[in-house]
């Protein structure tokens, strides 16, 4: 049967690198073919899915959609602009707002508020928006691993090691792994400020935005105030954290239609909600739950003992730097949701915190989302910004069929740095293996 759950599992990690677009039914396929022949007992399925991480997931993205359409987002990114002085500070500051913005909303959704605001400047100014798109998307992938709501991986590491809000600020009385990603993004300020040095023209800002209600950002201040609040709580129930989010979601749907007086929100806020990242995650608890209950995730944590040893040092870099290159070409939230139960078995073998791991593991998963355009949904977001823009452009000047090569263009482009990267990956891992 271990056989079996090892082949298997080669086969649903190979296929959700190659169709990304269909990774839930894969692992959802997977799911059910491990139930089926009995690799995971029908009654372990239940528990093997954590219905706290799930409801978190669910209840920010609500909270976030509703947020994002009150157009406070927008408003804060005008008065911020009116605050700088030339473009060089211009890009700061958006990466600045987009690192704060990301701390609290998905990586993906704090691109989409804050690339068209960068698209419009380097409009005003003729100039290209790569650079600033990119300074946007480093910022939003690093900071997503600030706080416990940052980030989908961030989710899901404080549901599996049950750690709240506050423990991603203090930890046993120490500074936590805010501190470390707020001191990565102050380095980053002075290598912006000379990307851009040479940029010195000023940025005109029509009106603000009109902030069309103000009761989702109270709603999203609350949800983060009353996260840090249940972490003073004593032996709190398993899904506090979940009910948090989606309780204050609900609250600002419930407000949402009966002020508007029809159902809309309710469209525009579910077709907001990320439901295939749902399913995934479901379908994926219950794959590495299978690993777990077969024995195999305890034979990969004996083999990262093996490799690095007793040395806690020397098993933190490989786990940082291993998550920093595979990070680069897959998708972290399935490679997080594999690695977070080995780092549970390598910290019990070795005897040690298994926090210091933890996080270990989500620095190296977000630093590698940034080393290639595919190794983060933000970046891939604001690629193809930055494809559709220029699209637009060429169709408007009346030349359709250039503007459908660009499109074209751009899609072989990331199939070939997909193409590439993946065959690089398993070059590594048949050397590492011996295979």
């Amino acid at each position: 049967m271990k056989l079996f759950t090892i082949i298997l599992f080669a086969i649903t990690y190979i296929l959700m690198i190659a169709l990304p677009k269909k990774r839930p039914y894969v692992a959802l396929i997977s799911a059910v073919i491990f139930v089926v022949s009995g690799a995971m007992p029908l009654g372990s399925v239940f528990s093997a899915i954590d219905w706290n991480v799930l409801l978190m997931l669910a209840g920010t993205m609500g909270t976030v959609a509703l947020f994002i359409e009150s157009k406070m987002p927008e408003r804060m990114a005008d008065l911020l602009l009116q605050k700088t002085p030339n473009v060089m500070w211009v890009a700061v500051a958006l990466s600045v707002f987009a690192g704060v913005v990301s701390a609290f909303v998905d990586n993906v959704a704090t691109v989409l508020m804050i690339a068209p605001v960068a698209l419009s400047i380097a409009k005003k100014l003729k100039t290209s928006p790569v650079a600033l798109l990119i300074c946007i998307a480093v910022s939003s992938n690093l900071q997503g691993a600030a706080t416990l709501v940052g980030d989908t991986t961030s989710i899901m590491l404080g549901g599996y090691a049950n750690m709240d809000f506050l423990d991603f600020i203090v930890m046993d009385g120490k500074c936590s792994i805010f501190f470390a990603v707020e001191l990565g993004a102050l380095v980053t300020v002075p290598v912006i400020m000379f990307i851009f040095r040479k940029e010195k023209g000023k940025v005109t800002v029509g009106e603000p935005t009109a902030v069309e209600d103000l009761f989702p950002t109270w709603l999203l201040c609350g949800t983060v105030v009353l996260l840090i609040a249940a972490s003073f709580i004593p032996g709190r129930p398993a899904l506090t954290n979940g009910l948090i989010c989606m309780t204050l979601f609900l609250i600002g749907l419930v407000r949402s239609i009966l002020q508007k007086k029809h159902f809309g929100p309710i469209k525009y806020a579910l077709g907001e909600i990320d439901f295939e990242t749902l399913l995934l995650l479901m379908s994926l608890f219950v794959v590495i739950g299978t690993l777990t209950e077969t024995g195999v995730i305890e034979d990969i944590s004996a083999l990262f003992v093996k490799l690095g040893g007793n040395s806690l040092f020397g098993m933190y870099s490989i786990i940082v730097w291993g998550s920093v290159i595979i990070s680069a070409f897959i998708d972290n939230i399935p490679y997080v949701a594999t690695m977070l139960p080995v780092v549970q078995g390598i910290a019990a073998m070795m005897g040690c915190d298994a926090h210091v791991l933890y996080f270990g593991l989500l620095v190296g998963a977000t630093l590698g989302g940034n080393l290639t355009p595919i190794g983060a949904s933000a970046n891939i977001a604001a690629i193809g910004i930055l494809v559709a823009v220029l699209n637009q452009l060429l169709i408007r000047s009346g030349r359709e069929e250039q503007g459908l090569m660009v499109v074209l263009a751009g899609l072989v482009c990331v199939l070939m740095l997909m193409v590439r990267e993946i065959s690089d990956l398993f070059d590594l891992i048949k050397s590492l293996f011996d295979f």
